[in-house]
């Protein structure tokens, strides 16, 4: 990667609808260049699909929490199930295993407190997988990003 691949990258973070055009004039290359530029990045996965930012408090998502898990065993067929947990619940946006007294920290969103009391009951401490769990609710962010610092 050389500085013009870096300009790329750190204008379709600030804006990935830019045309082809408009990113070419930002980084200093041609629509042509950028676009071939662009293709290489996806092929070696430096850039990933391109998606819309929602605003999860205009639909009605007003509840966010950072939830630590600690799974009742370590054993692959936990994980492997705690996982799969993961992946099927759309309202747990990130997870990360963690060092520490506990191996999980999640993002949760949720309607309301009683929503995500739910979730935390009859979801997470109901699933044979977890062992505990402990949540921060956020009352705001100061700072929240998507991009890298390039």
């Amino acid at each position: 990667m050389d500085i013009v691949d870096r300009r790329i990258l750190r204008e379709l973070q600030a804006d990935g609808t830019l045309s082809q055009t408009a990113l070419a004039e930002r980084v200093g290359a041609s629509a042509a260049s950028c676009w071939r530029r662009i293709k290489a990045l996806e092929a070696a996965n430096v850039l990933g699909r391109t998606v819309r930012l929602v605003n999860a408090e205009a639909v009605g998502l007003d509840v966010a929490v950072l939830c630590q898990v600690r799974l009742a065993n370590h054993l692959p067929a936990t994980t492997a199930k705690f996982e799969a947990l993961l992946e099927a619940r759309p309202e747990i946006l990130d997870c990360y295993a963690i060092s520490g007294e506990w191996d999980y920290m999640l993002r949760v969103v949720a309607e309301s407190i009683g929503g995500y009391e739910d979730f935390l009951r009859k979801v997470l401490l109901a699933n044979e997988t977890v062992g505990a769990a402990a949540s921060v609710f956020i009352l705001s962010a100061r700072k929240q990003s998507t991009a890298l610092p390039l």
